[in-house]
């Protein structure tokens, strides 16, 4: 009889313990290692899909479509982006202007920046129906709000986020669209946005309209708009001059922008180099490390790609990027955008 007790106890035990297994493995597919935490701030990464180029098309001046197949596709929502990983190593973003609804295919456009830093002549030029490319994504900073009424003011390439928002703008939305460009034929998707927006759209080419009059287009705006502008720097800037209070502003970025008055300076120790450089307030942390250690990794320069990524050994961090999560914030920065709230940083360089 005590041994029977002894087996149903070992036989229940064992019953318990592949229970408490089967609920760990559910809870975190990589068992044994632990689930990772859910993160508090920033962004998860995304996982890298493999996808293949299957369309690589001139769609205006200087502006190519590509399109990139693979099966059950993240879904995503107006306004997203993905991140290309190009053949060189290089990492840049571009809006999805395709079906948000499309599970087989994302739709991307770039335009080609003569004076780039080489990512755009990449795609345009080195790219080929047929390759296979990573794609991180897709992330949204950019998405699309309810609000009372909208007004759209787009430059060339901007158009791209804008498309799918002006697709899914609910029936009865008050809404209008500025869209503008150098010449007629260097805006992409142009007879598509006049079929979308028909006399909502005012249509602006400056070498046969001039320069669009913002001020007419934003000094009626009512509180509760929400204003939406992609395009060059100099047109954000303008946009962001002209909205009125009680407007909300929405701006789209991917180029490098410079850092913001009144940045204070700071000392950065690179431990494993035995160097120490200098950040003014006007430059980042990737320049000064750049200057030094020339070979220093780094790719969007906005701080939501991740390829600069370094491990802080001393210091406290203002982080400002798009990516890290709290638990990856406690011990590493993005060099391009974050600065530090301490005099001084020691970093694992």
């Amino acid at each position: 009889m005590p041994k029977l007790r002894t087996v149903a106890l070992i036989a229940g035990a064992a019953l318990l313990t592949r229970r408490a297994l089967r609920r760990r493995v559910q809870a975190s597919p990589l068992w044994p290692m632990p689930a990772l935490d859910p993160p508090l701030s920033g962004r998860p990464r995304s996982r890298a899909l493999r996808l293949l180029l299957t369309a690589h098309e001139t769609v205006a001046d200087g502006v190519v479509q590509l399109r990139l197949e693979g099966a059950e596709l993240p879904r995503w929502t107006p306004g997203a982006h993905l991140d290309l990983v190009l053949p060189s190593g290089l990492v840049r973003q571009y809006s999805l202007c395709g079906d948000p609804e499309d599970t087989s295919s994302y739709t991307i456009a770039t335009r080609l920046v003569e004076d780039g830093r080489g990512g755009s002549r990449e795609v345009h030029e080195r790219l080929a129906e047929g390759t296979e490319l990573e794609v991180r994504g897709p992330r949204n900073r950019f998405p699309l709000v309810e609000a009372e009424s909208y007004v759209f003011v787009v430059g060339g390439i901007g158009v791209t986020p804008v498309l799918p928002m002006l697709r899914a703008l609910p029936d009865g939305a008050a809404w209008r669209l500025l869209y503008c460009g150098r010449t007629r034929a260097s805006m992409p998707f142009v007879e598509e946005v006049r079929k979308l927006a028909g006399d909502r759209l005012t249509l602006v080419a400056e070498d046969e309209d001039g320069r669009p009059d913002l001020d007419a287009l934003l000094a009626g705006v009512a509180p509760g708009t929400a204003v939406y502008c992609c395009g060059p720097e100099g047109l954000m800037e303008a946009v962001a001059e002209r909205v009125p209070t009680g407007a909300a502003l929405h701006l789209e970025r991917f180029a490098p922008r410079a850092p913001a008055a009144g940045n204070t300076a700071f000392e950065v120790e690179l431990r494993r180099s035995g160097r120490t450089v200098s950040v003014p307030g006007d430059s980042t942390v990737l320049a000064a490390v750049r200057r030094e250690l020339p070979g220093t990794v780094y790719s969007c320069e906005q701080g939501f790609c991740g390829t600069c990524r370094q491990r802080v050994l001393e210091g406290e961090v203002e982080h400002r990027d798009e990516l890290l999560t709290d638990a990856e914030r406690a011990d590493s920065m993005l060099i391009c955008v974050s600065r530090a709230r301490s005099e001084r940083l020691v970093l694992d360089l």
